[in-house]
């Protein structure tokens, strides 16, 4: 991969995946280098001019009206990053802390929040050599920044916290030693300008929707295939139908569960369905669609956050001007991550609906009940079903939104927070359980589609996706403890790897808006 240069605009989700997780480099962009430098210049004149800033020469929430004296200034950093580097339990994984220190350097790139160059470049060297600080992922509540785990991160600053560097876990200044990266320290605003805003909580939420995107690709993928299997009347997926209504996702899913099935004698009309199906196999398209449209939606806001500038306070120097406000407040991440999670409960609900369908012999037009020749003597895949509902049950309780759980904090005067580092951390929950979700159906429509394969011929999506799973899970001849089965679906879906042979097979799917038919 080629460089990333950091501009403070411009910045995707792909582009923390591939910074965050594939290790791509980064560089600052000579003029954000430059926009740096004159925010700094402009502090330090009001900083000489004794003008009061907020977490410059002031104490911070509360304590906001105490003004501090010269010789406190560059010493409360430090004690600031001390203070608030409070989280709890384990840590974030590595590709959130790197997610999370490229967005703060997007935010420094835009030149508004008044930190020294060193700041900003040692982050920019921290991450292409590799040495990335241990935080913890709990203890941030979404506003005035993810000021937690930011502050654990910018102990580094100071050669103190730990990190880890090839795949130890050390002090601090051994790692930035051994990485051959310069401590800066602190002096005045440095340490706030490194913390201040939600870049933990928009770092996974970034990343969670690459991931999300991909689940609900595979989503379709497993839908086509429970569809073959239950002999579904595919009029309902006919592009002219989703087109008349006009959401864009339901088009795209439309569209793309065609792709899957296209080639097969079900397309093709030669297998005999019924005039109306159910629910659960005639809307996946409007159900799925609204999850793609509503993490369309999410990814737009995140986006934009990555790319503005979240920091209080801001500085403007061709103004010579500097605001205090709250654009460290994480609310316009959490509000659509919420719902973009709940999303993700509802397409599994369907999931299980459909896996039910395949399951139940007074719905699965003709298949065996419970998916097993020797009923009576074998379950077949009874007990998968109590696996994915518990999941779902999980999966709904995550879903309650956390950005309306605010609790006041520091003598009310952050008596308002978005709590959107719990969105976050819930939405990964959500969407780990949905992994082992859609890997049960993937499995029961593949020993489905191993007692039909006699009657007719499947789509070569469908085909395709039958054969990576044969792989990794054989057919379910006679009972067999399920749980080593169940693990090895979910980390197959995880993996992607059914999603990347069915679109070499028969395109991207998510570009799969076709035409009119």
């Amino acid at each position: 991969m080629d460089t990333l240069i950091i501009t403070g605009s411009g910045l995707t989700v792909n582009d923390v995946v591939n910074v965050a997780r594939h290790g791509q480099k980064v560089e600052l962009h000579p003029d954000a280098r430059k926009r740096i430098l004159e925010c700094r210049a402009m502090l330090e004149k009001k900083i000489d001019a004794h003008e009061i800033m907020y977490g410059v020469n002031t104490g911070i929430g509360e304590f906001s009206e105490m003004v501090l004296n010269d010789d406190q200034i560059k010493d409360f950093q430090k004690y600031l990053v001390y203070n608030h580097a409070a989280g709890i339990g384990d840590p974030a994984s590595e590709e959130i802390v790197r997610g999370a220190m490229l967005g703060r350097i997007n935010v420094h790139a835009h030149g508004n929040s008044g930190c020294r160059l060193e700041i900003t470049e040692t982050y920019v060297e921290m991450l292409n050599k590799g040495v990335t600080p241990y935080a913890c992922q709990k203890g941030s509540v979404g506003a005035c920044g993810d000021l937690a785990p930011m502050s654990q991160i910018a102990l580094l600053l100071m050669g103190e916290g730990k990190a880890y560097y090839q795949g130890e876990l050390l002090d601090g200044a051994e790692a930035m030693k051994r990485a051959g990266i310069n401590v800066p320290g602190l002096m005045a605003r440095d340490g706030l300008a490194a913390i201040n805003g939600s870049n933990m909580l928009t770092a996974m939420s970034a990343i969670w929707l690459v991931d999300a995107n991909n689940w609900l690709k595979q989503a379709e993928i497993a839908a086509a295939m429970s569809l073959e299997a239950l002999k579904a009347n595919m009029k309902p997926y006919a592009p002219l139908l989703h087109e008349a209504r006009g959401f864009r996702g339901a088009i795209r899913s439309a569209n793309a569960i065609n792709m899957c099935v296209s080639g097969g004698d079900l397309k093709e009309g030669r297998v005999k369905s019924k005039v109306q199906d159910a629910y659960s196999m005639r809307s996946t398209p409007q159900v799925i669609g609204s999850a793609h449209d509503m993490l369309a939606y999410a990814r737009s806001q995140v986006e934009i956050e990555l790319n503005g500038v979240g920091d209080n306070p801001i500085f403007f120097p061709e103004k010579n001007l500097q605001l205090s406000g709250a654009n460290f407040q994480g609310s316009p991440v959490a509000v659509p991550m919420d719902m973009a999670g709940a999303c993700v409960t509802m397409v599994s609900v369907m999931s299980e609906r459909r896996m039910n369908r395949l399951n139940n012999p007074a719905l699965s037009v003709g298949l065996p009940d419970f998916l097993t020749k020797g009923a009576g003597m074998f379950s077949g895949m009874m007990l998968s079903q109590y696996t994915a509902d518990m999941l779902i049950v999980e999966q709904r309780i995550l879903s309650m939104p956390a950005s309306i759980q605010s609790i006041p904090a520091a003598a009310d005067q952050e008596d308002f927070v978005s709590m959107g580092m719990n969105t976050a951390i819930k939405n990964n929950q959500i969407l780990d359980n949905a992994y082992g979700i859609l890997g049960i159906e993937f499995m029961a429509a593949a020993q489905a589609l191993d007692f039909r394969k006699e009657e007719y011929s499947f789509g070569t999506g469908v085909q395709k996706a039958k054969d990576v799973i044969r792989r990794h899970v054989e057919f379910l001849d006679i009972d067999r403890p399920l749980y080593a089965d169940h693990t090895t679906m979910k980390e197959l879906v995880k993996s992607c790897e059914i999603l990347h042979e069915v679109e070499k097979t028969v395109g991207s799917l998510e570009e799969a808006i076709g035409s009119r038919q």
